[in-house]
């Protein structure tokens, strides 16, 4: 069998780190800290910090493996180096499933942000999925510029919600403090809802084929997006806190939203708005972009159809994974309403850093960058925030694995 076309080294460090910001700094800044101060009230910020130690610690993980591996597919690859085919495929898979119910659930994000009518929201959320696949298909760098675009755009627009909130005319301090929400078992609910907004730095290691110098470039990409991304985060959890209050932020449905408005700078709420709709894009273009990338590495293996492991001549770029995935994705949004009923992915994405944790902790150590307490600690962070998640995600996520793993061992057993 011939051996597969490679993808082109074509982004620097900058570049990665923009297409990691752009996963990380996503819709969820803007919506993610209300269920949980509703989880852990007082305690949002101790749930962030648990968030923020077991992001660091699978960061670290995937910065090693992607050192020694510097190839498309994240996980999927690590898990079959170091642990076996099936491990690869559990984390492909779950990656896969999960992410693409992600993508259409960033697109009907957009689209509730951008159009007022709902009527108009499917059709538009279908146009922003097809825009962004045209803008990966013509290459990794347009993307890569893109990405920088949108993360500017969104630092702005967070940059006015933190000042309006504190300095506008009708700012008034409120009381952060009060009961912590569920107890410890509400902080680390509160820290699995958080971690989803870390996770992003994924999407940094399935570029692993497409970035130059890749053992110096994305260890520093992933462990640098995710230190911004930590500080960021921390900033708004303080500004939610101080100026609604943990009962408000709790409430809310946009609590960015409402602290701006209650800053009392009219203008400034628009600009809101529209940060968390670029946000959403951001997130969406960053999202296709690693799915696309993970399944070129299953189908290079027969895990997904081979067809999907072609690379374009032209564009360097999985043009059939991609447009695959912007197909279903498509069939997704104009169907389904994903927003509230996308736990699985969750749990797919807490499986995919354990698989993760775990390859990196048989690493030798001349490809050791980090001590192998901290693949503990990730791997034991990432039981335990699954075992917070609601039981019908579990149940859901558990069952698509499973018809996965069933459906690989079917074309096993088929000589």
């Amino acid at each position: 069998m011939s051996e597969p076309t490679p993808l082109q080294r074509r982004l620097g460090t900058g570049d990665a780190v923009a297409i990691g910001l752009g996963a990380m700094i996503g819709a969820g800044v803007f919506s993610a800290f209300a269920p949980a101060a509703a989880a852990a009230g007082a305690g949002l910020l101790v749930g962030l910090a648990v968030a923020a130690v077991v992001a660091y610690c699978n960061a670290t993980s995937s910065a090693q493996l992607a050192a020694q591996y510097p190839t498309s597919g994240g996980t999927y690859v690590y898990g079959r180096e170091r642990l076996g085919p099936w491990w690869g495929f559990v984390a492909g898979w779950g990656f896969v499933i999960g992410k693409t119910a992600s993508c259409a659930a960033m697109a009907l994000t957009f689209a509730a942000y951008a159009v007022p009518e709902p009527w108009r929201r499917r059709p538009v959320a279908v146009a922003a999925v097809l825009a962004l696949t045209a803008v990966n298909y013509r290459g990794i760098t347009r993307t890569a510029r893109l990405a920088r675009i949108i993360v500017a755009l969104v630092l702005v627009a967070l940059a006015v919600a933190v000042t309006a909130s504190w300095a506008g005319p009708g700012a008034q301090p409120a009381d952060p403090f009060g009961p912590v929400g569920g107890g410890a078992y509400g902080v680390l609910q509160a820290a699995g809802l958080l971690f989803f907004a870390f996770a992003g730095y994924a999407r940094i290691a399935t570029l692993g084929e497409e970035v130059r110098e890749p053992r110096r470039t994305i260890p520093r990409a992933i462990v640098g997006a995710l230190g911004f991304v930590v500080l960021l985060y921390a900033v708004v959890g303080v500004t939610l806190l101080a100026c609604l209050g943990p009962d408000r932020v709790a409430s809310s449905s946009a609590p960015l939203l409402d602290a701006v408005r209650a800053g009392g700078w009219a203008w400034a709420a628009p600009v809101v708005v529209a940060g968390a709709a670029v946000a959403s894009l951001g997130a969406l273009l960053a999202l296709v972009t690693g799915v696309g990338r993970t399944a070129l590495a299953m189908a290079r293996q027969g895990d997904l159809p081979r067809p999907l492991a072609a690379v374009h001549p032209r564009f360097a770029v999985p043009h059939r994974a991609e447009l695959a995935v912007a197909a279903v994705v498509c069939l997704l949004v104009a169907t389904v309403d994903l927003r509230g009923v996308i736990g699985f992915s969750s749990f797919g994405v807490l499986v995919y850093y354990l698989v993760a944790n775990l390859s990196a902790f048989t690493q030798r150590d001349e490809h050791r960058r980090y001590p192998r307490f901290l693949q503990v600690i990730g791997a034991v962070g990432c039981v335990a925030l699954t075992l917070t998640l609601p039981p019908g995600a579990v149940g859901v996520g558990a069952a698509v694995l499973a018809v996965g793993v069933l459906a690989r061992a079917t074309r096993r057993a088929v000589p």
